[in-house]
């Protein structure tokens, strides 16, 4: 089971912002971020950091069943 939640630190505890259904007595694991360093990415940043780039020839898109299967070019030149 996955919750995520939003809590506030007082300097001792986190204290939940909301009711929470967890059993009492039961260790769990906490993972933190905070919260306004999470509001401030938008979805093209996030995007943006997962893309990646790939080096290939110039015909790479007109040419894709050449390079990944192996198959004769369209254009020849």
């Amino acid at each position: 089971m996955t919750k995520t939640l939003h809590a506030v630190f007082d300097g001792k505890v986190l204290r939940p912002e909301e009711t929470v259904d967890l059993e009492p007595d039961t260790s769990y694991i906490v993972t933190v971020n905070k919260k306004d360093s999470l509001e401030s990415q938008n979805l093209w940043s996030v995007l943006s950091d997962l893309a990646g780039k790939v080096e290939g020839p110039s015909d790479w898109s007109e040419e894709h069943d050449h390079y990944l299967y192996g198959t004769p070019k369209q254009k020849q030149g």
